[in-house]
């Protein structure tokens, strides 16, 4: 039984020695916390070019090295040291050294920074090391890395889940999948960038304090300018401002980036996360099926080297075509439901009446609803969603919960609008999106009665993006992608928080 070591009641004590080591590093004449330092290689491209070095054989070849101390044996003979590439071993005979490397040695401690100079040799047993001649301390750490006990053997490491995620640069140091997470989510990140450049995306920065926090239905973060004297929100969408760009001539926009809503906390949700946003003059939901398709295909290739991943002990299949199905046909394939009637605008006053009825056995509560489209939203989050494993587009959406989207052209009461779900998550949504100003503003203001009505997650009455609408904003095409949940499926992460940097937390 693994336990960890209960180094938060010992760290004053532990501290005190470390400062104690500190001075006399300091009467040696050696500054602890220096300028800069000039290494030649990092650990891996030294174990890349000796690959072929064999056991006991040593070179002539002089390097510099420099990271942090991880473990060190045989009284400071051997040192496991790591920079942000891996580690490379130190082998310090001390009748070798200088008296001030010889003093130094000692006065060391896992985690303190420093480099070191010497030849590469790979010792009996196969460990590339540096035979070194001269060590540098960088920085001297005052408090100890946390350990983790594991019968007669300890690590460096951390069991809480708090701890790693409250201090993150604990976590970095001690958990190398942290770090192969965090370096994998850069690197998807760039790809995706890397995808939309070359199609001609341009990225545009918008707004974040916004004076109408609008193209989303969710609850903003307030904030108060002092020199405006007025409430500002934090965005909850990049919408509205990038189609104010396709109005003003550009005709493929994205923004990567931040965005904000005063929500709950899960493994799903932080309240601060990363979303794109992309618009395409003269595309409609159709082209942005294709274009989703193909950039998440071609990111999963390029940073997993396969079409398959594997998340939580499922095997998601990025290769084959997605499928793309209405939410009315898998309403009816799950539930046996068939509500297409419904949508009709006549049936649909009697059905607020009569759908509450039909569902009062299956357990479908549906009394806060004030539309059929509501109801048919919860039913299929409640029945439906969770089954959703594979790529699924769910396309067609009732227009009562889709302000912005335009009106199917063939199916009466729906819109032309997709949602993306894998594992049961919806990571990308999509619209046609509704170019006709007067449909637009008539739809703004049925959400703003609802607004007013107490309903904080309603879309305001953007005036100005109106106004912008009626200079002219042609055909366009439009996507937005949790990248979050994205990150999380591809690195195999079980939460939201295990992608997040530093997630937010309640204070302690």
């Amino acid at each position: 039984m693994s336990q960890i070591l209960p180094e938060h009641e010992s760290s004053p004590r532990l501290r005190e020695q470390r400062i104690q080591k500190l001075e006399k590093i300091k009467s040696l004449g050696i500054d602890p916390y220096p300028y800069k330092f000039s290494r030649t290689h990092k650990a891996i491209e030294l174990q890349t070019k000796y690959k072929d070095l064999q056991n006991s054989q040593e070179t002539n070849d002089k390097v510099t090295v420099s990271g942090r101390i991880h473990n060190e044996r045989n009284d400071w003979m051997f040192i496991d040291l790591y920079d942000d590439s891996g580690k490379i071993q130190l082998y310090c005979d001390k009748e070798k050294l200088d008296k001030k490397n010889t003093e130094l040695l000692p006065l060391l401690d896992k985690g303190d920074f420093i480099g070191a100079t010497g030849t590469v040799r790979r010792t009996p047993r196969g460990e590339l090391s540096i035979k070194v001649n001269e060590v540098t301390l960088l920085c001297k750490s005052l408090l100890p890395l946390p350990e983790i006990i594991e019968g007669k053997k300890r690590h460096l490491g951390i069991h809480d889940i708090e701890t790693r995620y409250r201090q993150r640069y604990l976590d970095l140091i001690v958990t190398p999948a942290t770090k192969e997470t965090f370096k994998k989510r850069a690197q998807i990140i760039s790809e995706i960038r890397n995808y939309l450049d070359s199609k001609g995306y341009l990225e545009i920065d918008t707004p974040v304090l916004q004076v109408e926090a609008g193209g989303a239905e969710a609850r903003p973060f307030v904030t108060h300018h002092n020199a405006l004297g007025m409430d500002l929100y934090l965005r909850i969408a990049t919408e509205l401002h990038l189609k104010r760009l396709i109005v003003g001539g550009f005709e493929k926009v994205y923004e990567l980036g931040r965005v904000f809503r005063n929500e709950g906390i899960s493994t799903k949700h932080n309240p601060e996360f990363t979303s794109i946003e992309l618009y395409e003059a003269y595309a409609d939901y159709n082209g942005m099926m294709d274009l989703t398709e193909d950039l998440i295909k071609s990111t999963c290739l390029k940073v997993n080297g396969k079409l398959q991943t594997e998340y939580r002990g499922k095997i998601i299949d990025f290769e084959k075509p997605w499928t793309r199905v209405s939410m009315l046909e898998l309403i009816k394939e799950y539930t046996k439901l068939d509500l297409s009637r419904y949508i009709n605008h006549e049936e649909s006053v009697k059905a607020i009446h009569e759908l509450p009825q039909l569902l009062k056995n299956t357990g479908i509560n549906v009394s806060d609803c004030t539309s059929v489209g509501e109801i048919i939203i919860e039913i299929f989050e409640e029945r439906v969603e969770s089954k959703l494993i594979q790529p699924v587009f769910v396309t067609d959406f009732p227009l009562e919960v889709s302000p912005l989207a335009k009106k199917h052209r063939s199916k009466n009461g729906l819109v032309e609008r997709f949602e993306l779900y894998i594992n049961g998550w919806e990571l990308a949504n999509s619209f046609s999106e509704l170019t006709d100003p007067l449909d637009q503003r008539k739809r703004l203001e049925e959400q703003a009665k609802k607004k007013a009505a107490g309903d904080h997650e309603a879309h305001p009455l953007d005036i100005d993006f109106i106004t912008a609408l009626e200079y002219g904003l042609p055909p366009t095409g439009g996507l937005g992608i949790g990248i979050d949940r994205l990150i999380m499926i591809l690195t195999n992460s079980a939460s939201i928080r295990d992608v997040i940097a530093f997630p937010t937390m309640k204070p302690l």
